[in-house]
């Protein structure tokens, strides 16, 4: 019998998280030190998961199947393939990088923590649930730590980024609830069998007619868009991200933007494909807007941290365009995408929280010469502006490189016009670390502290992940392909989808015009 991997990703950050709570706040350092065990425990056994997991394998592994609620067909239903995967993974990095550099949080120390766990579990029962009432419960739960997260430990305005946060969530959510019980009911009553949630038995049936299928979409899509967030449904994340706590920006940025983009893999490809087919214009519309949209913004913001908020848009706006390009290429770029972000701009709130630590303002213009004073924090800053703008050789290219190409071969004009939108990361990123880091220091930024031991463990690991997966992106790519392949068969299988004949190089360099058939570029 297979380990329970799900199971104990979930126990031992609740555990933890039990633990924490029930320490006196007082005993700061005992906190600390329960909570960042805990969340290293659960890193190990994702690194186990990652080790055993079989990547030729398309399918789940490592399912756990008990009956929860028998007379609604409400299973605890876990499992893991190769679309979730690297998101355990990333998850089980993050928290223990977030929590270390939580190391400023002085106010209700153990309740910090407590909630920290809460939303570590949380995110890991989204990504690991193939019921789709158990993904839901999950993706409420995950609100809760994360809207106290930001009104309680948050800056100035916390309370009204934390209300807005929670508003467009819940939002969404309830229309989420009413697509997936609406879906449920309409398979049951066709089929006259008992009410299931379970995924792979809805994924595979195909008694849902077209306008159906269509607003069903729209009902998780909307959830999922605003999660992304999508353009025009982005207003709530600059306001959440700049007042966050460091570490809640870390995991807002790493992990909780993704849920969304994961959503539209996970379900609306697989539950709608017909759908996800007719409505893929209007999302690569939405999405090359958000990737032009955020990096023009971007460029003009004064804050440091807004300026970061706002290239996340513009990044996860590449997740949505390799995946409704509904290619193998794209999707993988898309993934690939996904797991590049949470590592370089989780690494970017970082060291804007450092310069925030030791000036308390991210304005901009209040900043000069802290290269000088700082040559670590400018050289490590410089290293991360290169990895998210995509320069060759870090992850950040690997990424928006695929995401282009799988939708070059069939849309080529969102995929020349987002290409676009990496000049101008280039751009605003460069621009900004020039401002902060290069000329003369002058007043503070003349003594400015460089980077600690705890603030280099932090951020070592992700720039060397970044360099890693750069170099070498094939243990990601090779685990992922399997299922993203399978993923784009049932698309084609369900569909009328049949992308146009592109003029491709082959082995001699000659034109070649070529057809995957029903909608496969790889």
């Amino acid at each position: 019998m297979a380990f329970p991997y799900g199971t104990a990703l979930l126990a031992i950050p609740v555990a933890g998280a039990v633990v924490t709570a029930a320490i006196p706040a007082r005993k700061a350092p005992q906190v600390r030190a329960v909570a960042i065990g805990t969340s290293l425990v659960t890193f190990v056994l994702s690194l186990a998961l990652l080790a055993d997991f079989d990547q030729a394998t398309a399918g789940y592994q490592f399912l756990e199947s008990k009956v929860w609620i028998k007379a609604l067909g409400i299973r605890y239903l876990m499992g893991v393939d190769g679309i979730s995967l690297f998101m355990v993974v990333l998850t089980g990095l993050l928290f223990p990088i977030a929590l270390l550099a939580s190391n400023k949080i002085e106010k209700k120390v153990n309740a910090y923590f407590a909630l920290m766990l809460t939303l570590e579990a949380a995110l890991m029962g989204i990504f690991l649930s193939v019921d789709l009432f158990l993904f839901f419960v999950f993706w409420e739960a995950m609100l809760v730590p994360m809207y106290f997260l930001i009104g309680a430990w948050g800056y100035d305005r916390r309370i009204y980024a934390a209300l807005k946060f929670f508003i467009y969530t819940a939002a969404g959510s309830a229309l989420l609830l009413l697509g997936i019980l609406s879906l449920a009911i309409l398979h049951a009553g066709a089929t006259g069998t008992d009410l299931t949630f379970d995924l792979r038995t809805l994924m595979e049936w195909n008694g849902l007619n077209a306008n159906t299928a269509r607003w069903l979409f729209l009902a998780f899509g909307a959830s999922f868009a605003i999660k992304v967030p999508l353009f025009p449904l982005h207003t709530w994340l600059p306001d959440a991200h700049v007042e966050a706590p460091t570490a809640g920006s870390v995991l807002l940025a790493g992990l909780l933007l993704k849920l969304g983009a994961y959503g539209f893999l996970r379900f609306s490809l697989t539950l709608f494909p017909q759908a996800s087919v007719d409505f893929a214009p209007l999302m690569l519309t939405l999405a090359t807007i958000g990737i032009l949209y955020g990096a023009i913004v971007a460029a003009m913001q004064r804050d440091l941290k807004k300026l970061v908020a706002y290239s996340s848009v513009a990044h996860l706006g590449f997740v949505v365009l390799g995946t409704f390009a509904l290619t193998t290429v794209g999707i993988q770029g898309g993934i690939f995408t996904m797991v590049s972000h949470g590592l370089t701009t989780g690494a970017l709130f970082l060291l804007v929280g450092v310069l925030y630590d030791r000036r308390h303002t991210r304005q901009i213009d209040a900043f000069g010469g802290v290269w000088k004073s700082a040559p670590k924090l400018g050289g490590i800053f410089l290293a991360t502006t290169f990895a998210s703008i995509g320069l060759p050789g870090l992850s950040g290219f690997v990424g928006e490189f695929l995401s282009l190409i799988g939708t070059f071969v069939v849309h080529r004009p969102y995929a020349i016009l987002s290409a676009a939108g990496v000049i101008l990361a280039a751009v605003y990123m460069l621009w900004a670390f020039q401002r902060v880091f290069t000329g003369e220091p002058s007043g503070e930024n003349a003594t400015f502290r460089d980077l600690d031991r705890v603030e280099l463990t932090t951020l070592l690991p992700l720039l060397a992940l970044s360099l890693f997966l750069g170099l070498f992106p094939k243990p990601l790519l090779e685990r992922v392909e399997p299922s993203v392949k399978a993923l784009i068969a049932h698309v084609e299988e369900r569909t009328d989808y049949k992308p146009p004949k592109v003029a491709e190089l082959g082995p001699e360099g000659a034109a070649e015009s070529t057809s995957e058939g029903k909608g496969g570029h790889d």
